[in-house]
């Protein structure tokens, strides 16, 4: 998404549709792959909001938005006081940092300029950073409130009014004397800083006296908009909403900015807080801390389980460690894929403990069939391997197509569950290259043989039927008194 933003002071919602919005949508319109496009006109603003499919590049599209802009130009109204602007930045995404700057001393115009131009400009140019907006900003104006009785007593016109204070206000070069032998630049300061500088300005010239601005009304130190405000706590603040560009890591966005947050802090005067208001990678550490505590649990379950069924502590850890290097496994695809472990891959990967656990089950029970049919653990593990290789890559290739329309998926949902089906792809296809591998090697040397099941029973009769046989009959013979 890429929004632009238009402004003419004092125009109506509906000049700034018709003579503002409409030319620059049509320009919008001749760019390749825009999926969707809106508008909003309000008092004076108008905002612009062009949605590009998913297979655009973003930066290729700004460069399109750019060049339509300056195509765009000769249309609009020339009374504009900056031609419109563009950001990288989707308008229904949330800011992922507020900051708050306050003083109980300094005016609030004073604190928002030290927002405005030292901390709003030094956030915007950190990678990640799409926008910086400022919520109750209490920029510095002078501002004149005439009084009608006043002017129609002295027969002053609201436009002389405005263009007494348009020309007296300003700050243009004055030239250059030239000297025999050397040059002078001629300066005058022709900008009026404070209210105090606008009250004998004279607005015109009644029955040959002049007319002052002091005399129409009252001129006051105030501020460019007096009906928002902003609060931190129980203090009058200005506030700062930091927003992310698409497709970046908002808890790295969030430690960029709160590294250089101590430099703001030494530059600013000490009678300034600036404070952390609402920090969003917090609630993202809190359940990606949450999501990583239910796989630990997951890991722990599936171990326990294993030993309940089989019995045996060696057998228990031969697939437990099927556990740790498929995971490892998978996080080594998501590296090569670019992949971040975040909400969706860890799910996926909790989802996937209970997989990576059966093909190493399978593979253990018909290595511990062949040793208790008398084999040796090196022959187990060849020959348990061999007969069930096929089986497990059955099973691993099945178990992974099952998530191949959803890697495939299209839309902003099939965006969203690319990286899940993907991560729990890899970890089952990883799986079973453990099983094959891992499984039988740790079988061949620390599996321990089961126990014979003849041990503590009663002798075959071969084994000793000659004593027996011998003893029966020297009772018999012994209990008749014939002699032996």
């Amino acid at each position: 998404m890429i929004q632009v933003a238009a402004s003419l002071p004092g125009a109506s919602p509906d000049t700034m549709a018709s003579a503002v919005a409409t030319p620059l949508e049509r320009q919008f319109s001749t760019i390749a792959g825009i999926d969707s496009m809106t508008s909003t006109s309000a008092l004076g603003l108008t905002q612009i909001t062009v949605v590009f499919t998913l297979d655009r590049n973003i930066d290729a599209a700004a460069q399109d938005i750019q060049a339509a802009l300056a195509a765009a130009a000769p249309l609009l109204p020339p009374g504009m006081p900056t031609p419109p602007s563009y950001k990288k930045v989707n308008p229904a995404d949330q800011p992922i940092l507020y900051l708050a700057l306050s003083s109980p001393t300094l005016p609030l115009y004073t604190v928002d300029e030290y927002a405005q131009t030292m901390l709003a400009q030094r956030i915007s140019t950190i990678t990640g950073v799409a926008q910086v907006q400022v919520f109750g900003s209490q920029k510095y104006a002078v501002r004149v409130q005439v009084d009608p009785r006043a002017m129609a007593t002295l027969g002053v016109g609201i436009d002389e009014v405005q263009n007494a204070i348009a020309q007296s206000n300003v700050n243009l070069p004055t030239g250059t004397i030239y000297g025999q032998y050397q040059s002078f630049n001629v300066q005058a300061t022709g900008q009026l800083t404070n209210a105090q500088a606008y009250k004998p300005l004279i607005v015109a010239y009644r029955n040959g006296s002049p007319v002052r601005l002091e005399q129409l009304g009252n001129v006051l130190d105030s501020v460019q908009t007096d009906k928002v405000a902003s609060w931190y706590k129980d203090e009058r603040a200005v506030i700062l909403a930091i927003q992310r560009q698409p497709g970046t890591n908002t808890i790295e966005v969030v430690d960029s900015i709160k590294k250089i947050l101590p430099t703001f802090k030494a530059q600013l005067p000490a009678s300034v807080s600036l404070n952390i208001l609402y920090d969003r990678s917090v609630s993202i550490r809190d359940s990606v801390g949450e999501v990583q505590f239910t796989l630990m649990l997951a890991i722990a379950l599936v171990v326990m389980v294993i030993f309940l069924f089989l019995r045996n502590v060696s057998a228990t850890i031969i697939p437990s460690l099927a556990l740790p290097m498929s995971i490892v496994g998978t996080f080594a695809g998501m590296y090569a894929l670019g992949y971040t472990i975040d909400n969706l891959s860890l799910m996926a990967l909790t989802l996937g403990v209970g997989f990576v656990v059966d093909d190493a089950i399978v593979v253990l029970e018909n290595i511990v069939r062949h040793m208790e049919e008398g084999m040796g653990r090196m022959e187990a593990a060849l020959l348990g391997a061999r007969e069930i290789g096929f089986t497990i890559v059955s099973m691993t290739l099945s178990l992974a197509a099952v998530f191949i329309p959803v890697l495939f998926m299209g839309g902003v949902v099939g965006r969203l569950l690319h990286e899940f089906a993907a991560v729990i792809a890899i970890a089952v296809i990883v799986s079973g290259v453990v099983s094959l591998t891992l499984t039988p090697m740790l079988c061949s040397r620390f599996l321990k043989p089961p126990p014979n099941p003849t041990a503590g029973s009663i002798a075959p009769p071969s084994a000793c039927s000659t004593p027996c046989s011998r003893a029966i009959a020297g009772r018999s013979s012994s209990s008749s008194g014939i002699p032996r």
